[in-house]
């Protein structure tokens, strides 16, 4: 009763100064209780307290009780630093698993000082001695009751950032779920650690984990080893389960080798390629020719994989052949195919013909496009040749060209070179006949050529778009091609063509070809030059960096200093922290070309890690710099570094997008385009939205070409500014008086929107959340356009087909259906456009209004009409069991996306209710937004070897014996070659078609009755 009624300390601070020890612990022990209340008054006495402490004399106990005292008075007057150290005087009496804001916050306290000091200690190859080992103590106490209490997560976060790697490892392995913990963990290695070199061990050990499970996932193995660039590890994983007996183990390996090509690292994967051992039993015919022949594009692929059935027929009813090589025949046969993969070439030609036969555009765009450019105006001509192969990447259609030969006629010079570059965007991955497509247009060694340089110069380059990070075949007469002349026009379409095919790849020799261009001194060539060696060494930090630095500062040329700052920029590409000094020595110099590299630079090397350091140098110099180029591109770069967190940009950017400075908005602009791209992301277009008014006109040219990136593949269904957006940038084309910058931005906003056919859409980052080496480094060359157009056509390598393509044992695509869980006209292909296209042949815009205007008002009455039958029909189907069936869980996720996303009402234009969901034909086009609604059927006959929503996936036939039916088979390869005219229109027409059943406009005659 009495101890409750203590109105004051003093009584008990008294007795501390007693001689005898009873009455101090006495003391001592009421103060530690009271503590809470009467702070302040012990906070007098605290040097008789700590005197206690340091007493050597003095019971160990007590000494810990006084210590723990002084902790609690210090975390009152927020002195934690102090706090803390009493705290570990205090040893087993400071409680971690108290509940309480005291213990808490010293935790929180002692766990950063941990970190910081193992950091440091890292770092500077510091002694680990130096810790205090009562620090060590609380943060183990704390690690091992997470793990007993099985906060798992917690205590492998903790781990990870105390740098405990055995308590990361005992944290997973006591965790309930292995599999689960070890992927939360790559997450979190990627998102959160922001040293190379230290997510690097973290991941050596997932894989050591992951190594020592009964059932690895070798999936998530392959990956880390790609990050760790370990192929001999990669390619031991693979000969292991391409040489199993079972089928499912083989399968596997080829689901593993598209994973890790889809990361686009060419070196790694041909590495991966050349480790993989051939088959043993040599004398045996059949095994002998196709594991010796090298694999030289999809002819050998494909016979390997049709003969694959009769081989396990073979060796079903042969038993005279001895085992042994039976099972070397099967693994030759099943190393071509993974041969054919890991060189890109399976998927590059799968990609080609989904693209080709899913071909989409619409031609009349490009018509109005091209009847509202004056011929006078070569920016807006040379636009509408850039906005026809982006439009058309991939899809081997060069119908508009043809049709227009004499228009494209006209384009002289540097139009010329890139009007010829651009058949390289559209033929992209045409691997076989890359060569003798571009044959009429490349030089022709040794007679003089006789061509124009301009087109020669072009066509090499657009070589180099062809076999993008995939050169093998073509390096060779690029070189030739190289070596063999001295105008620099070709030199500069070669370089960059060189630099395009041996992406990535260091090799030593062309190396040097390319750096001898580069000590001629020609600007022009110079230029191309400085990219191309950048794009040869990319991600590899090499000594010729600071050899192509030095050469920077020895020229005169403005267009080499810029060529070199990008190139060597794209040499830190990926290397974080390794890339600082680089990185300093750029960003100090004197020349503001230079400092534009080093913005460059920072983005590239600490792309997708939305590392803090990174973006406060970059907002640093966004504001401060005195060059306006270093500004813009400060902020431009702030979208590569975010990519891997699209939603923040906006965030980041927003103030910079209300700059007074135009380069400071036309940067924002752009780095919410590169980081947001493809999402379609709500606040993005928000801020581009204004922007693309703006009174200056390259920031309207900059919006325009930002929110095309930002809603490619989206339709009015999934939001509604999406037409909004066509139609601004359809009356900026048709616009006599808008300025030419806004209006090329208009232009090439066009072809993006629609890119490859509207079957692809930008993605900085694979499914497995690396990024994609390719597309990054495309995007930045691209964002130079600024200074050089033809550098648009780099925007080309970061499209991704927006395909699911399904693929049975052989590597062949069978026919099947699976479920898209949402409403069809959310995901469907945007409506092609006629009324303005039409009208736009006639010269007076009152035209236009008057028949927009009739197409309203009979829009308004047919809609009427169609409500009320919508109504009737859906109380129709409300009533039918098998569609109630059908909808139950599915309806919910269509609602609640159609909540969010405001387009209950653009689907009710149909004549009969919506479904909410559709069967989906492999291959099919399956969007980035449309994912999350992908499901297979319970009854179907694949079933995929790893859950994926889209990309290559690997099916298991549950029904072998029966035939299969496949698609995919008009390959553009054949057709193509020569007439191209006469291939394309099909698709074309289909879309033409489609567009006359949705919208009622008067069809063009030609396209009313075909189907």
């Amino acid at each position: 009763m009495a101890a409750t009624m203590v109105s004051s300390a003093g009584g008990l601070l008294a007795m501390l100064n007693e001689s005898h020890p009873l009455l101090k612990q006495h003391a001592l022990l009421n103060l530690n209780n009271y503590v809470d209340q009467f702070w302040p008054e012990i906070s007098t006495s605290v040097t008789i307290i700590e005197s206690l402490y340091e007493d050597e004399e003095f019971d160990q106990h007590q000494r810990q009780l006084a210590a723990l005292l002084v902790s609690k008075v210090f975390y009152y007057l927020e002195e934690f630093n102090d706090s803390l150290s009493y705290a570990l005087g205090a040893g087993s009496l400071f409680d971690v698993s108290e509940d309480s804001d005291y213990v808490h916050t010293l935790l929180a306290k002692a766990i950063d000082e941990y970190a910081s000091l193992k950091t440091k200690a890292s770092e500077c190859s510091a002694d680990v001695e130096s810790i205090d080992p009562r620090l060590e103590a609380i943060v183990e106490r704390m690690l091992d009751k997470c793990i007993t209490d099985g906060k798992y997560q917690q205590a492998m976060g903790i781990a990870i950032e105390c740098r405990r790697l055995d308590k990361l490892e005992e944290a997973i392995s006591r965790s309930d779920n292995v599999h689960g913990t070890l992927s939360y963990c790559i997450g979190v290695s990627h998102s959160f650690i922001n040293r190379r070199e230290y997510r690097c061990e973290v991941l050596r050990l997932l894989v050591n984990v992951y190594q020592k499970l009964p059932s690895p996932d070798y999936l998530s193995i392959c990956q880390c080893l790609m990050f760790l660039d370990e192929p001999e590890g990669v390619a031991s994983i693979l000969e292991k389960l391409l040489r199993s007996e079972n089928k499912d183990d083989a399968l596997l390996a080829f689901q593993i080798a598209f994973d890790l090509v889809e990361n686009e690292h060419q070196a790694f994967l041909l590495n991966v390629r050349d480790r993989l051992p051939t088959p043993k039993s040599q004398p045996l015919e059949s095994a002998n020719p196709r594991s010796t022949e090298p694999v030289s594009g999809q002819t050998e692929d494909s016979t390997a994989s049709e003969d694959v059935p009769m081989d396990e027929g073979a060796s079903a009813s042969t038993t005279s052949t001895p085992q042994i090589d039976q099972s070397e025949e099967t693994y030759s046969e099943r190393l071509t195919k993974i041969k054919g993969i890991l060189s890109g070439e399976t998927s590059i030609q799968l990609t080609l013909q989904f693209l080709y036969s899913h071909n989409k555009s619409d031609l009349l765009i490009l018509k109005a496009i091209k009847q509202s450019v004056e011929m006078r105006n070569s920016v807006c001509h040379s636009a509408t040749i850039y906005s026809n192969a982006i439009m058309h990447a991939g899809t081997t259609v060069d119908t508009f060209l043809r049709e227009n030969l004499d228009w494209l006629s006209r384009a002289t010079n540097w139009a010329k070179f890139s009007a010829t570059a651009g058949l390289g965007v559209i033929h992209r991955g045409h691997l076989q006949q890359g060569r003798s497509l571009m044959a009429p247009y490349l030089p022709q060694g040794g007679a003089g050529g006789g061509g124009s340089p301009y087109s020669e110069g072009g066509a090499l380059y657009a070589l180099g778009l062809i076999h993008a990070n995939h050169g093998e075949g073509i390096k060779q007469f690029l070189r030739d091609s190289l070596r063999s002349t001295n105008v620099e026009v070709i030199q500069h379409g070669a370089c960059l063509g060189l630099g395009l095919a041996a992406l990535g790849t260091a090799d030593e020799d062309i190396y040097d070809d390319i750096k001898s261009v580069l000590y001629t001194d020609s600007a022009v060539a110079g230029e191309a030059a400085g990219i191309g060696m950048g794009l040869l060494m990319v991600g590899t930090a090499s000594e010729k960096a600071s050899e192509m630095l030095t050469y920077a500062h020895e020229t005169q040329h403005e267009k080499i200093i810029r060529g070199l700052a990008l190139g060597i920029a794209l040499t830190v590409y990926g290397r974080e922290e390794e890339a600082d000094t680089l990185i300093e020595q750029m960003t100090r110099d004197q020349d503001p070309i230079i400092r534009y590299g080093g913005m460059y630079a920072l983005a590239l090397a600490y792309g997708g890690t939305a590392n803090n350091k990174a973006i406060r140098q970059l907002l640093h110099f966004a504001v401060s710099d005195v060059s306006d180029d270093v500004r813009r591109t400060a902020v431009l770069a702030l979208g590569f570094v975010m990519y891997s967190e699209p939603e923040q940009t906006p965030r980041i950017v927003s103030l910079l997008s209300e700059s007074y400075n135009p380069h400071v908005r036309y940067g924002a602009a752009l780095a919410v385009g590169i980081s947001c791209a493809g999402t379609g992301l709500s606040e993005a277009i928000s801020l581009l939205e204004p922007l693309t008014s703006d009174v200056v006109d390259f920031v309207r040219q900059g919006a325009l070409i930002a929110m095309a990136m930002v809603m490619v593949q989206m339709n009015e269904a999934s939001d509604s500014r999406v037409g909004t957006f066509r139609r601004q940038l359809e009356k900026i084309i048709l616009d006599k008086h808008e300025d030419t910058m806004s209006k090329m931005g208009a232009i090439l906003a066009s072809g993006i929107l629609d890119a490859g056919g509207r079957n692809v859409t930008i993605r900085l980052l694979s499914k497995t959340k690396h990024d994609k080496i390719t597309a990054v480094v495309g995007l930045a060359v691209f964002s130079q356009f600024w200074y050089w157009y033809p550098l648009i056509y780099f925007i080309s390598l970061s499209f991704s087909a927006t395909a699911f393509i399904g693929l049975n044992y052989d590597l062949k695509v069978p026919k099947f259906d699976f479920i898209s869980n949402a409403k069809p006209s959310l995901f469907e292909y945007p409506k092609p456009t006629i009324v303005p296209t039409a009208t736009s042949a006639v010269k007076l815009p009152t035209a236009v209004l008057s028949t927009s205007a009739k197409a309203t008002k009979a829009r308004a009455k047919k809609e009427a009409e169609q409500k009320a039958n919508t109504e009737k029909a859906a109380a129709a189907a409300a009533g039918e069991p098998s569609s109630a069936v059908a909808n139950t869980g599915k309806g919910k996720s269509s609602e609640k996306d159609g909540d969010s996303m405001q387009v209950d009402n653009p689907p009710e234009k149909k004549a009969e209710p919506e479904p909410s969901f559709e069967l989906v034909t492999n291959p099919a086009r399956v969007v980035p937004s449309q994912e999350k609604y992908i499901k297979f059927m319970e009854d179907s006959r694949y079933v995929p070897v790893k859950s994926a929503p889209s990309g290559f996936v690997l099916l298991r036939d549950l029904k072998p014996t029966e035939p299969e039916v496949l698609s995919l088979t008009d390959a553009p390869s054949s057709t193509n070659a020569s007439p191209p005219a006469a291939a394309a229109p099909a698709p074309a027409a289909g879309g033409q078609q489609a567009m006359a059943v949705d919208d009622e406009p008067q069809p063009p005659q030609p396209f009313e009755y075909t189907s």
